[in-house]
């Protein structure tokens, strides 16, 4: 039996009467419609009302878009479902996330290196807030992950760093600005992202620590949120090896699980030893991650028994619904089982105020759309520009290039790394255009490199003296987002004798800039010059070049090894 009363739910008794009024009424369709959490439909390509009304599902996650467009799409799904539905984004960087006009507040890591606590707290109440005036009544975050492993290609930036403690200070901060928002929180990945170092996202991962350093890390974290009385969490397609054996030490290396859909994990351990009563969210469950373990039907039907309450989005819905049904019908699945997943999603939405008693939103009636204008204080762009100065972070000044003037390097070379012609998967947009534009107005002549139109002569015959006459100073800066769906992201260079490459390091100042991956010196360890600023926004862009020229201090303090380990590149 699941008690309402205590954490993280805290009913009344006219909630809990609510609640077991309400599951009475429903339906089986309308139950196992709450168990989906599905991709935020797009008006111009469905029927909203007709999809809620067919479907009755129990969330809907946006992507950005238009702040009108969410607003009116939200409004429109919530007057046509008959249980308010849980609205969620990844409202990790900012409200950005959710509304195209929305603040880019900064990484998470870029947070973390201010080591203020209260800007994680601004970055949850900015998001929040923005994103509560379209509609959003969930977030996706924060990520609580433990950056680990400097190869991981998606937790990196997301992260607050390496450290437990400072990680658990800022996303309870960033929890706070959630909340003041009416914004519900989802720490994830449970049980932990960072320690492997490919992404869930092409294949089930692995969290390969051992029982014991599980437990003083990724499980202390967890554990602390639980007795806080967090009420969500999201379950990633990751295995956890050595808990799942402690709970069956019989276990075949075969009948191993990911947390998404082990029982072991999930019942056993979240729910059992560590207490958690609260709502459970698969991460997106059309990831490689998740679709490779076994026939989807079978695999729907194991997620649930395995105390999963939602299931985020879908690879064909009918198809999903179906199964779901059909393993209710042959007794694969309970009716007592589905039950108390649709006790916790409502018993949320309760306690979150997603159903508000107090207003008569048990019934979500038909009423007029009308868009609101959506809105950014002033003082978020003041807070980001503050966020920007406290963070950006130089690692190493070697050979003293900095500060670079108009007057000791008046021709400098920009050379931009993964900007989104480049190939990259830049959310935020480019950054080369913004350097050079800051440049520029400095007083520096600058010349930007173009990987595309090759110079050969300068490829193949020039030499140091040639290319002193061309300019003064060489500046690198790599845009390559931690994105999901990639197996990398270490840097790459044209493949005609890596033409781009600073080979000239040693004979021309060279500076090296990250803006969105503190871990590059790795792969130029040569460099003796290098910044890390973690977020590409334009705030960001130009605090980096104000401290570029000896303008600004560099006050960030990197939350992860930037040296990632190599003697070399400390040198």
């Amino acid at each position: 039996m699941i008690d309402l009363t205590k954490a993280p739910y805290y009913l009344n008794e006219a909630q809990i009467t609510y609640l077991e009024q309400t599951i009475a009424s429903m339906t089986v369709s309308e139950k196992i419609g709450q168990l989906f959490f599905v991709i935020g439909q797009d008006e111009a390509m469905v029927d909203l009302p007709e999809f809620i009304n067919k479907y009755k599902p129990g969330g809907m996650m946006y992507r950005p878009d238009k702040a009108e467009k969410i607003d009116r799409q939200v409004t429109t799904a919530q007057t046509a479902s008959r249980v308010p539905l849980f609205i969620s984004a990844n409202l990790e960087s900012g409200g950005n996330g959710i509304v195209a006009e929305g603040t880019w507040v900064g990484m998470p890591l870029q947070i973390a290196a201010t080591n203020e606590p209260k800007n994680a707290y601004h970055l949850g109440q900015i998001a929040g807030t923005q994103a509560n005036q379209v509609g959003v009544n969930m977030a996706f975050a924060p990520i609580i992950d433990i950056d680990t492993n400097f190869r991981n290609p998606i937790t990196n930036t997301r992260t607050f760093g390496s450290d437990c403690g400072k990680i658990k200070t800022m996303a309870s901060e960033q929890i706070k600005g959630f909340q003041e928002a009416d914004i519900l929180p989802v720490i994830k990945h449970f049980p932990g992202d960072g320690v492997d170092e490919r992404d869930q996202h092409l294949l089930s991962s692995v969290n390969s620590l051992s029982a014991d350093d599980w437990w003083n890390s990724y499980g202390k974290l967890y554990q602390e949120f639980i007795q806080e009385g967090i009420g969500c969490v999201m379950v990633g397609h990751i295995y956890q090896p050595a808990l799942e054996r402690i709970f069956a030490p019989e276990i075949k290396d075969q009948e191993l699980l990911p947390a998404s859909c082990s029982k072991i994990l999930v019942t056993d351990l979240l729910r059992g030893e560590m207490g958690f009563n609260g709502l459970v969210i698969t991460d997106a469950t059309p990831m490689l991650g998740y679709t490779t373990l076994m026939p989807r039907a079978e695999l729907l039907v194991a997620t649930i028994n395995a105390g999963v309450d939602m299931l985020l989005f879908n690879k064909n819905i009918d198809e999903d619904y179906a199964a779901i049904e059909a393993a209710l019908a042959n007794g694969q699945l309970s009716l007592a089982r589905i039950e108390a997943s649709v006790i916790r999603i409502l018993a949320t939405k309760l306690a979150q105020g997603v159903i508000d008693l107090a207003r008569g939103q048990d019934v979500v009636e038909s009423q007029a759309i009308e868009a609101r204008a959506f809105q950014i204080e002033p003082a978020h762009q003041q807070i980001v520009e503050e966020i920007a100065r406290q963070s950006v972070t130089l690692v190493k000044n070697r050979e003293e290039h900095l500060p670079i003037l108009p007057e000791k390097y008046p021709r400098i070379r920009l050379v931009i790394l993964g900007d989104s012609d480049e190939g990259g998967f830049k959310e935020g947009g480019k950054v080369g255009g913004l350097f050079k534009d800051e440049l520029t107005e400095a007083g520096f002549e600058v010349q930007l490199y173009d990987a595309h139109r090759l110079d050969f002569h300068e490829v193949f015959e020039e030499g140091v003296a040639d290319l002193k006459k061309k300019f003064d100073l060489a500046l690198y800066v790599a845009n390559i987002e931690t994105a999901s769906n990639q197996t990398t992201t270490r840097l790459q260079w044209v493949q005609l004798m890596a033409a781009n490459a600073p080979w000239f390091e040693k004979e021309i100042p060279t500076v090296f800039v990250s803006t969105a991956n503190p871990y590059h010196l790795f792969d130029v360890p040569y460099i003796s010059t290098f910044i890390n600023a973690y977020t590409g926004n334009p705030a960001t862009v130009k605090a980096t070049v104000r401290k570029l020229m000896g303008q600004e201090t560099f006050e960030g303090i990197s939350p992860v090894d930037p040296f990632c380990g190599d003697m070399f590149a400390r040198l």
